[in-house]
């Protein structure tokens, strides 16, 4: 009897060892489920949701260059670059004056835009292919640029290629920098660079004669030329170095909000390529322009409830700044530092759908559709 029972007894011992090691394999089988939950993360929210949650939308940009960032008679800060941010506020929270300006220095720039702190980055910035990998999202070039030299004309110089032995003034953090190493480095030129982080310092350093020349992009130089004392004592020599397609940039990793100001820039500039103004646009609304209508929402559509924007959202945009050109008008054109437009390249695209708008420049972007 008692190897009966010793068996027994052996049986249920095999028997709650089974158990154990069962409950044990279904432990382990729910505890990466349980770490998986716990380290799967939550949905981002939109920067779209972030914004119109927030109220306002943020900008980078300056309050130093005329034309495109600066202070007018009444403390408000206007120009061309934040007349871009008025635009994007109009679009996503139907109110242009719901922006906020982070004024930061051309250094700056790439830091901003990265850490994501900033809806927008429109502070003349040129579209690079490092940048663009580096830095965040270009949205369409939105003003064709160069660089140039600027030089009092007691200097004598008629030409960059008279400038060897010269100091120039500009900014660090820059194109400009490094496209004015390269162009002495090329023509085999010496000069001497003095380095400033702040636009408005190279410029003081400039009429203090701690320099020969000011070096930046050509209507940077026009703009800034105009605030002198005495503008027609400088001369902006005629030789452009660079190409400097300049125009906004938004953080990377929301392709929605990269879409969204894309889409606006893309209107304004249709806006302008069809007609329609701050002035006329209920009544082009009602019109029978195909285009025009979808253009402003009141018939078809071209995206924009995947945009998350309400269909006449560009009615919006164009009553508040204007369309492309009354933009350009009001702050780079005859109204601001007057930069000639026609048959240049910020006129609008050759062979534009229009019968009397500028032919022949570049300013273009996909069509609405």
């Amino acid at each position: 009897m008692r190897w009966k029972l010793a068996l027994v007894l052996m049986m249920m011992a095999v028997f709650a060892f089974v158990v154990a090691a069962c409950d044990g394999e279904e432990a382990a089988d729910e505890a990466p489920a349980v770490a998986q939950a716990e380290m799967t993360p939550e949905p981002m929210t939109s920067r779209l949701a972030t914004v119109q949650e927030r109220g306002h939308v943020i900008c980078a940009s300056r309050n130093d260059v005329p034309g495109y960032g600066s202070l007018d008679a009444n403390g408000r800060n206007v120009g061309f670059d934040i007349d871009l941010c008025r635009a994007v506020a109009a679009a996503v929270l139907g109110d242009s004056e719901a922006i906020e300006i982070v004024l930061i220095t051309a250094a700056e720039r790439g830091p901003t835009i990265q850490s994501g702190e900033v809806d927008v980055l429109v502070r003349t910035v040129t579209w690079t292919t490092s940048r663009d990998a580096q830095w965040g999202n270009y949205i369409h070039t939105t003003f064709y640029d160069g660089q140039g030299f600027m030089v009092s004309k007691d200097l004598g110089v008629n030409s960059a290629y008279e400038l060897s032995g010269a100091s120039v003034c500009v900014t660090s953090g820059t194109t400009t920098e490094l496209n004015m190493s390269d162009f002495f480095r090329q023509n085999n030129l010496d000069y001497n660079p003095i380095v400033f982080e702040d636009t408005d310092v190279v410029l003081d350093a400039y009429q203090e004669g701690q320099c020969d020349v000011f070096t930046n992009d050509r209507s940077q130089l026009a703009a800034l030329r105009s605030a002198l004392p005495n503008p027609g004592d400088h001369v902006i020599l005629p030789e452009t170095i660079s190409e400097e397609p300049l125009g906004p940039v938004v953080p990377h990793g929301d392709e929605q909000w990269f879409d969204l100001v894309k889409t606006v820039i893309a209107g304004i500039i249709y806006a302008e390529a069809y007609g329609v103004n701050s002035g006329n646009v209920a009544a082009m609304a009602a019109g029978d322009n195909v285009k025009v209508k979808r253009l402003l929402g009141t018939e078809g559509s071209f995206g924009q409830e995947d945009l998350g924007l309400k269909d006449t959202f560009m009615q919006d945009v164009i009553n508040s700044v204007g369309n492309y050109g009354e933009i350009y008008n009001r702050n780079l054109g005859p109204e601001g530092i007057d930069l000639p437009r026609e048959g240049g390249r910020n006129a609008l695209w050759a062979n534009a759908p229009c019968t009397d708008c500028p032919k022949g420049g570049q300013i273009y972007a996909p069509p609405l559709r």
